[in-house]
């Protein structure tokens, strides 16, 4: 039995690391979904702001038929913003960036339009304009909420595979540093409105 007694002990302290390492590789797993899940919700919201545009613009055209300029960077910028897409396991900041530009060229496009509506009393005094811009506003609010639990997520899994002695069986086990949703450039300036 003393022959055997130090194996148990070492096959004991074997079991105890197995089971720890396999628990901290359920936590980077279960933390990469939530990252993933997260990432869905910023393009669930994308996307419903996508869908409100064809009817803003169409909207808008019946009142502001010369703002045809307007009107076409509007449709293409949405067009431009609906054809990146990104995957939240392999996303690059490059990739996020690119994304975060073409999203930002959609916000600046709809502000130029919400812009030009000031100019025509009928249209801020339709119905269905108005209807479509709370819902353009509520919508941006809910991007904002998205994009900042994308980025706490992506801050709770980034600093579990970086903390010690977890930064070892991430390294190990290929689990990367996600991006964040960073300020654009220019963003703490206020953008400038002429007509």
């Amino acid at each position: 039995m003393k022959k055997f007694l130090p194996w148990i002990v070492v096959l004991g302290i074997l079991a105890i690391i197995a089971l720890w390492v396999a628990n901290v590789y359920n936590n980077f797993v279960s933390l990469d979904e939530e990252v993933t899940s997260s990432w869905a919700q910023v393009e669930n919201q994308y996307q419903r702001r996508a869908d409100l545009v064809p009817n803003l613009v169409a909207t808008v055209k019946g009142y502001a038929a010369h703002e045809q300029e307007t009107l076409q960077g509007v449709v293409d910028a949405r067009a431009k913003a609906t054809q990146i897409t990104i995957d939240p396991a392999t996303a690059t900041p490059e990739q996020l960036a690119a994304f975060q530009s073409a999203q930002g060229e959609l916000s600046q496009a709809l502000g130029r339009l919400l812009a030009v509506a000031e100019n025509y009393p009928d249209l801020k005094a339709n119905e269905n304009f108005r209807d479509l811009q709370a819902q353009l506003e509520g919508t941006e609010n809910r991007i904002t909420i998205a994009r900042q639990l994308f980025n706490d997520k992506a801050r709770e899994y980034n600093t579990a595979i970086r903390r010690f002695p977890n930064n070892i069986i991430a390294g190990f086990c290929g689990f990367e540093k996600k991006p964040y949703f960073e300020a654009e450039e220019g963003a703490q300036k206020a953008p400038k409105v002429e007509f």
